[in-house]
C-alpha cells in the first residue's frame, strides 16, 4: 500500500483521533531516515521544476498541530530544497485589524499560491474552527451578524464554517491546486517533554513563552476540536493525514514521501515546444555559434 495511503483519512465521519498513533517505528536507524528524506529532498526538487516550469497548476500544503509538534523544522527540513522563486510560506497568527474586517476566509485567499507554485500554511484557515472553539469569545470581536453573547454561538455556526472550508478546497482543486492537509499527531507526553527542553536549553529559550503553558491546559478541548474538524472536512479529493509527531525524523520522512507521492501523482511535465519555436531556436543557435 502506498504510504500516502497508510495515513489518509477521507471518510472523516468515522475518524477517531485518539484511535491514531503519535509514534510509528520504521524500522530504521536515524542515519537511514535522514538519506531517505535528503533522496526525497531531490525528488520534490525535480517535481517542483515542472511545476513552475509548466505554470498551469500549483500547490498548497498545510499543517496544523497543537504547539511543540514540529511544524516550523517540518518546514524547513522537507522543504529545504525547493527553489524559493516558485514557494512562499505563510503563517498565520492572530487576524489584524483589517483582517477582520472582512470574511474569515479572505486573508486565506490573499496568500493562496500562483500557478506553478508551492504554497506552504504554517497554520491555516482551520484555526477558524479550532481555536475558537476552544476560546469562542473570540468570535465577539469579529463583529459576525447575530453573535452578540456566547449563547449565540450554536454548533451550526461551526457546520457552516466547515462547509466554507470544503467548498474553498473543492473550488481550489477544480482550479487545478492541489491541496494536501497534514495533522502531525504529538502526544500530550511528548509535547511536555519539548517544553522542558525548550525551558533548559538557552538556546531554545525563545520557543517557549507562558501562552503555552496556557494552551495545554486546554489539550483535550483542543483534541475534540481537531477531531471535529477533520471528521467534518476529510474527503476523497482533500483528504487529511494524519501523521505520527513524537519522533521528528520519522514525521519528516513521512511528510516527505506523502508530499512526492502526490506531486507525482500530478503527471508534471516540462512544456512541449512547438515546430514553429523549435525552428527559432535553432536559428538562434546558428547565430550564436558564428558569433
Amino acid at each position: 500500500m502506498p504510504i500516502e495511503k497508510v495515513y489518509q483519512v477521507t471518510k472523516g465521519k468515522t475518524f477517531q483521533l485518539a484511535e491514531q498513533p503519535t509514534a510509528i517505528d520504521l524500522k530504521l536507524s536515524k542515519g537511514e531516515m535522514k538519506e531517505t528524506i535528503e533522496k526525497n529532498i531531490q525528488e520534490l526538487q525535480s517535481h517542483q521544476e515542472k511545476l513552475y516550469a509548466r505554470g498551469q497548476k500549483g500547490v498548497l500544503i498545510l499543517f496544523q498541530a497543537m504547539d511543540a509538534a514540529g511544524k516550523d523544522s517540518m518546514i524547513k527540513h522537507v522543504m529545504s530544497g525547493i527553489n524559493p522563486q516558485g514557494c512562499t510560506v505563510t503563517s498565520f497568527k492572530q487576524p489584524s485589524t483589517l483582517e477582520l474586517d472582512h470574511d474569515f476566509m479572505w486573508r486565506i485567499h490573499q496568500a493562496v499560491p500562483r500557478r506553478g507554485d508551492i504554497g506552504i500554511f504554517n497554520r491555516s484557515y482551520y484555526e477558524d474552527v479550532l481555536i475558537t472553539r476552544v476560546h469562542p469569545e473570540i468570535l465577539l470581536n469579529e463583529r459576525l451578524p447575530g453573535i452578540k453573547t456566547l449563547d449565540d454561538i450554536k454548533e451550526k455556526f461551526y457546520t457552516h464554517r466547515y462547509k466554507t472550508i470544503k467548498q474553498f478546497e473543492s473550488y481550489l482543486t477544480r482550479e487545478g491546486f492541489v491541496v494536501l492537509k497534514f495533522f502531525l499527531h504529538l502526544s500530550k507526553e511528548e509535547q511536555k517533554n519539548r517544553f522542558i527542553r525548550r525551558i533548559e536549553l538557552p538556546e531554545k529559550n525563545w520557543k517557549f513563552s507562558e501562552a503555552d503553558m496556557k494552551e495545554r491546559g486546554y489539550w483535550d478541548d483542543y483534541q475534540q476540536a481537531y477531531e471535529k474538524a477533520i471528521q467534518a472536512t476529510a474527503t476523497k479529493a482533500n483528504p487529511w493525514y494524519i501523521i505520527p509527531a513524537d519522533d521528528k525524523w520519522t514525521s519528516r520522512l513521512i511528510v516527505s514521501q506523502i508530499i512526492n507521492q502526490r506531486l507525482a501523482d500530478m503527471d508534471l511535465a516540462f512544456p512541449t515546444v512547438s515546430a514553429e519555436k523549435k525552428e527559432a531556436l535553432e536559428k538562434s543557435l546558428k547565430e550564436l555559434t558564428k558569433q
